[in-house]
């Protein structure tokens, strides 16, 4: 099978698939979005060479850029594991079929040499290079740094997939990146070790004696051996099939017995959240939720600006029904169809879920309530946050579920994992975030700041009062999409 059949099949699994024409909206977002960083990098590149010109003549405006490499790659290796994945193909098909297993894996790192974060740097790189060389700086040299750097790039997006295998395997796995990078950056910037100087040096050398090229394109050829033979031993038709061998650590959820008929779906949903990675890896999130503010109340700049206590004690205490709630039903994916072919009742399922949020905005706000160490006001905020988070976003949240379309594997690590994620997630935020800030503000900027709580506590209770005629109408919606739901999340995305 030629590469142009790969090309070929991926181009009719994208477009064929149910989820283009619903994520219509987010791919013209995206495009948006690239189209602006390409004119941004392209006006870079085109006005750095004057810029730094006229505001450092006396110096090389080429040595200037080349001191500042290290941060560039420092950054970028950065934006890639938070941001870029591996790109795949369903090869388990495949698999069956007289094909060379080296052939697919071939296809799959070729294919991520192009993509759009290694095109991107080219768009300041190739103007920047033209402006030195209409300002006599040396053809050769010039074409050279120009090529050393797409290598550079080259050899990033080839480590990021090692970086992304390893870290793959531990929970929390962003930290050792983010700390690595800090540690790198705090070396340089502490003079105990010049990477600035280093990179700049080493970039210089080939600019001066292109021969030296040859170094790093050895070390992207080794790069992408190492990822070959990584893909390699695991692309079989049973390596999916494998499990690791666990001891399932058995909780007593005696207690949420006491929630009447949703008891046995909280079970369910708190064991999902246990025993897998996904949901599991999320729980450390509210670690960082309940620390929020401390970003805020302590800091002078905040102290004159009290409407932003709602939105920070929006955030401390609905971490939880944000998190987990954007991605109701999508957690339960995997078993959807079977989950809807038992005899139970819709709205059953739904009031676990509403629970298990409400339940966690009454324990967020308790832990919450040593903030008042840095004023009464902030704890009133953080009540009148948690009472809308209860009456209002709840409902919010469940309503937005119902347009969930997109499937969750539940193994993969919670942190910058946008897998599932589309066009509800971001639309669903105005009404989530915005609204209450909106709302608060106005009464703040009107009235006053007890207003502005008591604004947002009678909404919640308006919402906890009218609870039962919300989820009735709420549960109406999902029964409405329950099979599309079901069509959906039996495709991959």
């Amino acid at each position: 099978m030629k590469i142009k059949h790969f090309i070929s099949l991926e181009w009719k699994q994208y477009f064929r698939s149910a989820y283009w024409q619903k994520s219509m909206a987010l791919n013209v977002l995206l495009v948006f979005v690239a189209l602006y960083f390409v004119v941004t990098f392209l006006a870079l590149g085109i006005a750095l060479y004057p810029i730094l010109k006229d505001t450092f003549p006396e110096q090389d405006p080429f040595k200037i850029v080349n001191s500042y490499l290290f941060y560039w790659f420092l950054a970028d290796v950065l934006m890639r594991f938070f941001f870029q994945k591996l790109p795949v193909m369903s090869v388990k098909p495949l698999l069956t079929l007289p094909i060379k297993r080296s052939k697919v894996v071939h296809y799959v790192l070729g294919k991520s040499s192009f993509s759009f974060f290694n095109f991107l740097p080219l768009f300041a790189v190739i103007p920047f290079g033209v402006m030195l060389i209409i300002n006599d700086y040396p053809l050769v040299s010039v074409i050279f740094w120009m090529i050393t750097i797409f290598i550079i790039t080259l050899i990033i997006n080839f480590l990021n997939f090692i970086i992304e295998s390893i870290s793959s395997e531990t929970e929390l796995s962003y930290l050792p990146i983010i700390a690595l990078a800090g540690g790198l950056f705090a070396i340089n910037y502490f003079n105990i070790i010049s990477f600035t100087n280093l990179v700049s040096g080493a970039i210089s050398s080939i600019y001066k004696t292109p021969l030296f090229i040859v170094i790093p394109v050895l070390i992207l050829l080794g790069l992408y051996v190492v990822n070959f033979s990584k893909l390699k031993k695991q692309l079989y038709l049973d390596s999916s099939l494998k499990s690791k061998a666990q001891e399932v650590k058995a909780s007593n959820l005696e207690w949420t017995r006491k929630f009447g008929d949703a008891a046995p779906f909280m079970q369910l949903d708190l064991k999902l959240i246990w025993r897998n990675k996904r949901p599991r890896s999320s729980i450390f999130i509210l670690v960082i939720g309940l620390f929020y503010g401390l970003f805020f109340y302590p800091n002078p700049v905040y102290q004159d600006m009290p409407w932003m206590y709602a939105f920070v004690g929006i955030f401390v205490t609905g971490i939880f029904l944000i998190n987990f709630g954007q991605f109701i039903p999508a957690w339960d994916s995997g078993y959807y169809k079977m989950l809807m072919s038992q005899n139970i009742k819709y709205k059953q399922y739904l009031k676990s879920k509403y629970t298990l949020m409400v339940v966690s905005v009454v324990i967020m706000f308790v832990l919450s309530i040593p903030y008042v160490y840095f004023g009464l006001e902030i704890l009133l905020a953080h009540f009148a946050a948690a009472i809308y988070n209860i009456g209002v976003n709840t409902h919010v949240i469940l309503f937005g579920g119902s347009f969930n379309r997109k499937k969750i594997d539940l193994n993969q690590r919670a942190a910058f994992n946008y897998q599932g994620t589309g066009a509800v997630q971001w639309i669903i935020g105005i009404p989530l975030m915005l609204m209450p800030l909106a709302i608060f503000g106005a009464m703040y900027y009107f009235f006053n700041f007890e207003i502005g709580c008591l604004a947002l506590i009678i909404l919640g209770v308006i919402g906890i009062v009218f609870h039962q005629k919300l989820m009735n109408f709420i549960t109406e919606k999902y029964l409405d999409s329950k099979y599309k739901m079901i069509q959906a999340f039996g495709q991959d995305n």
